[in-house]
């Protein structure tokens, strides 16, 4: 494992680490906490140390997952959680100092830590990252010792950079990946003035990076990846990057042309993100085991040449910046 400063927050982590989103589960199947346990201590067996979790991941279950497994280690994990998206309906005006604190103390009861290394505003209403009220909430919280760092998930460039002008923001959340580069451009030269960690989220699309899906892919009816396609539950860019489903079919199998043996393209799709020196961590999700030892298999290959990552930017100009650069 290598190892990264994740910002002004100068925590050493893991540059994979692991999101929880769907530990213990499969985006709507029944929890497993055997899956769960087993599958966090394999990551942190294997050299992870920071793991992203969030108050509505399984209703709760993730986070207390998550910290049963940290509070049974010797190793110092570091643990990232978010709030807000309780809120309902999800509007700026639900984003409360007090409702966002209450939140806050049950996450900490369900972790069962004295303390969050780094709290995170879960992809809120853009409104919320121009109201100062909000963030100036972060900083008693600190001062409580209820959390050492406050940092930001975000679905819009746009919402990234405005996030960095709150002096107590240490690092943003945003998805990056081989068919999401917009963040390469100005956010990232914008964050590297003002020391702000970068976690690279939904790095393999969805799943679609794998290279394990095709036309006749079916997903599970409460699975986002079936449902969710056109926007209709959340932010459409969630779900495979916000990318049309056969068009991003056609770039993957392209992208398949490059690495003709390689049964698995997530570690290459890793590698890429990776090349960007501006990511502090990415963090792939896992719903067992052997997604995380994949994951974790990009330092058995060789490191991608420049050729290649040239190769896989113009699968990217080819086929999706036309459609979808500027909407994210």
């Amino acid at each position: 494992m290598n190892y990264r400063k994740l910002g002004k927050t100068n925590f050493n982590i893991s540059e994979i680490s692991l999101g929880t989103w769907q530990v213990g589960g499969k985006w709507g199947s029944a929890f497993d906490n055997k899956t769960a346990d087993e599958l966090l201590n394999t990551a942190i067996d294997n050299g992870v140390n920071f793991i992203d979790t969030a108050d509505v991941y399984e209703n709760g279950l993730s986070e207390t997952a998550v910290g049963r497994v940290v509070r049974s280690r010797s190793e110092r994990i570091y643990v990232a959680t978010k709030c807000g998206r309780h809120i309902n309906p999800h509007i700026n005006e639900g984003y409360q100092p007090k409702v966002l604190q209450k939140y806050i103390e049950d996450s900490l009861k369900r972790l069962g830590l004295e303390t969050i290394d780094l709290i995170q505003l879960h992809c809120p209403p853009t409104e919320v990252f121009y109201r100062p009220e909000i963030f100036e909430l972060f900083d008693r919280l600190k001062e409580q010792g209820k959390i050492l760092n406050l940092g930001v998930s975000v679905e819009k460039v746009e919402e990234a950079l405005k996030a960095i002008e709150h002096s107590n923001v240490t690092t943003v959340q945003i998805i990056f990946n081989l068919f999401r580069q917009r963040p390469s451009q100005l956010f990232f030269s914008e964050a590297r003035k003002k020391d702000i960690g970068i976690i690279a989220r939904v790095p393999l699309a969805s799943g679609l990076l794998t290279g394990k899906f095709d036309a006749k892919t079916i997903f599970e009816p409460q699975d986002h990846r079936n449902f969710n396609r056109n926007g209709d539950a959340f932010d459409k860019g969630e779900t495979f990057s916000g990318i049309d489903y056969e068009l991003g079919l056609k770039a993957v199998e392209e992208l398949k042309s490059l690495f003709p043996d390689a049964p698995n393209l997530a570690p290459y799709a890793l590698q890429w993100i990776l090349s960007f020196e501006d990511i502090s961590c990415i963090i792939p999700g896992a719903s067992k085991e052997s997604h995380v030892l994949s994951n974790l298999s990009i330092y058995d290959l060789p490191k991608l040449s420049i050729e290649k990552i040239e190769a896989m930017n113009k699968i990217y100009e080819k086929y999706i910046k036309p459609s979808v650069h500027q909407l994210w």
